[in-house]
């Protein structure tokens, strides 16, 4: 899994490519909590680049939305296809998120 997160004024980016396991989940939520308790409240993840995410990796987006919804925030996922797609369905959680295509 590669992962790139760029800080703007308003907003924080993260693109994330490959496969996210267990592992790639934890490292991703702890980048992100450190940018919640800075102050950032806007975060967009993208998820083009992802060809399979499992449920800690799902549970950790959850647990930053929230996070970030504590906090004024929110949390926008983009790019979503094939199986992750099919996986925010599943799961519903593309009700629980904004999604951009």
């Amino acid at each position: 899994m590669t992962q790139e997160i760029t800080v703007t004024e308003n907003h924080v980016q993260v693109d994330l490519s490959g496969s996210i396991y267990v592992d790639e989940a934890a490292r991703i939520r702890e980048s992100l909590i450190g940018y919640i308790e800075k102050g950032h409240k806007i975060f967009i993840i993208d998820l083009g680049g992802v060809d399979y995410i499992d449920s800690a990796g799902l549970g950790t987006l959850v647990a930053i939305h929230k996070r970030a919804l504590q906090n004024g925030g929110s949390v926008i996922i983009k790019g979503l296809r094939g199986l992750v797609k099919d996986l925010f369905v599943l799961t519903r959680l593309d009700r629980v998120f904004k999604i951009l295509k």
